[in-house]
């Protein structure tokens, strides 16, 4: 146990964190790691890009079409929980560095080998990568970020990610045809150029403080407060004292997500990360194979339906941003669950007999699919203390991967079954309802509290 003093110490810190303004310091933080995010969500979804050449070259079943989208989402799932695992022990940014290098590595991998076996190993690699990277630097973010205004802060950060995955659509709509996939695989290296960048940011104070690494947390937090009292040019206020401060400065352990207040909040998590997962990547991996197998549109009209798609779904994470803070984030991930289940029974009510009529339908569940994914990287990183926060994260981002991995096998078991697209549009349906009312009953509202008062 931390003595009295160190404990203070860090309280002292919180407070600190509370008090600054939003600066050019938290501008350039959330664009230098958002730049990170971007080119995750731009290398996550190549894969389904990629698939409308991919499946030909080495005569793909639907089957075997599920697996190699699942392959990705088994590494996810592993990275995202040994990567919130590491971050609470080595810190937030080594995290982020290491997982940006070996996503990078993996990608050029993939774009280098003309073996299936190699390419999948390759894959599942990329993707512990991909899985560690997005959780913990969502913790980053939201640790460096004061209560007042967190909500928009962070997931106008959080938005860099469907932008990614905009950018891989649209890319991928003018490479693949034009150049092949593996171009495409071999942008997916550029981000190595990023890592200097990343070691300009001072670590999370937060988390050296909640490691009893005071004498670190005390030159993160000067360096951070001489950047921002520089560019907001006057002098900081005092900080005030935070009520219910989290004091215990000891190691996180796994089992205690399951305890006390956490297990509730971890458990209802969980459901809504697999649900909306399940959903979005189950749709968003499969499209562009689906219009191209059961409409028989060229691989040109497949990806850029599939762009219109993820345009509604970016959409969907901009209007999010601006309303988490004042309609909270309850509603917000519960309401946007219910009307994404909405679109998919509309879709499934009108027999999905038309490629036309899955865009429109497919893109209006992207909008709100989309902006649940991104309100929870917000709402889990406030439901848990310092100390567990990336763990907290890593676990719910594991959840989310499960969907991942689950989602695209079930649409391939739907399909070599010979079941109808309403069919498979009526199940994500229900998965997505079922994921609204499970936060609507069990979810604990936070907009406005700091960090440390959710935490009690």
């Amino acid at each position: 146990m931390a003595s009295q003093s160190t404990a203070r110490a860090a309280e002292l810190i919180s407070a600190r964190l509370e008090r600054l303004p939003m600066s050019r310091w938290h501008v350039k933080a959330r664009v230098i790691v958002g730049a990170v995010t971007f080119f995750d969500g731009f290398d996550q979804l190549m894969i389904a890009y990629s698939l409308p050449q991919l499946a030909p070259k080495w005569d793909l079943s639907a089957t075997d079409i599920a697996w190699v989208i699942a392959i990705g989402g088994i590494g996810m799932l592993i990275g995202a929980l040994a990567g919130g695992w590491l971050a609470d022990r080595v810190g937030r940014l080594n995290v982020i560095v290491y997982s940006l290098a070996l996503y990078a590595a993996m990608s050029l991998g993939m774009a280098l080998t003309d073996s299936l076996e190699l390419f999948l190993v390759f894959r599942f690699i990329q993707g512990i990568g991909l899985g560690a990277e997005v959780p913990v630097a969502a913790s980053y973010i939201g640790e460096i970020t004061k209560a007042h205004g967190r909500g928009r802060f962070v997931l106008m950060y959080e938005v860099i990610f469907p932008i990614g995955l905009v950018a891989s659509a649209v890319v991928s709509a003018w490479m693949v045809p034009n150049f092949g996939y593996k171009w495409l695989f071999a942008l997916g290296a550029v981000p190595i150029v990023l890592l200097p960048l990343l070691k300009q940011l001072p670590e999370s104070p937060r988390w050296l403080a909640s490691r009893g690494r005071m004498d670190d947390a005390e030159r993160a937090m000067a360096q951070i407060e001489h950047d921002v009292s520089v560019k907001y040019g006057k002098t900081l206020p005092e900080p005030e004292p935070i009520v219910g401060a989290d004091l215990q400065l000891k190691r996180a352990r796994f089992v205690e997500l399951f305890q006390g207040i956490y297990l509730r909040r971890t458990l209802m998590l969980a459901t809504i990360w697999l649900t909306a997962y399940f959903v979005n990547y189950g749709i968003a991996s499969w499209l562009p194979t689906l219009y191209r197998k059961s409409f028989n549109v060229s691989v040109d009209t497949a990806l850029h339906y599939s762009i219109l798609t993820s345009v509604a779904g970016l959409i969907g994470c901009v209007m999010v941003a601006l309303l988490i803070d004042n309609v909270g984030r309850r509603i917000c991930i519960s309401v946007s669950m219910v009307l994404c289940s909405t679109m998919l029974f509309m879709l499934a009510s009108t027999g999905a007999d038309t490629a036309t009529k899955v865009l429109f339908w497919s893109a209006g569940s992207a909008l709100f699919v989309f902006a649940v994914n991104m309100a929870l990287y917000v709402y889990t990183a406030e439901l848990y203390p310092t100390r567990m926060r990336a763990l907290g994260c890593a676990f719910g981002g594991a959840a989310g991967r499960l969907g991942i991995v689950v989602g695209p096998l079930v649409v391939g078991f739907i399909i070599d079954r010979g079941n109808s697209l309403s069919f498979l549009f009526t199940m994500f349906g229900i998965v997505s309802l079922v994921g609204a009312v499970v936060v609507a009953i069990f979810a604990v509202e936070t907009k406005q509290k700091t960090l440390e008062e959710i935490s009690q």
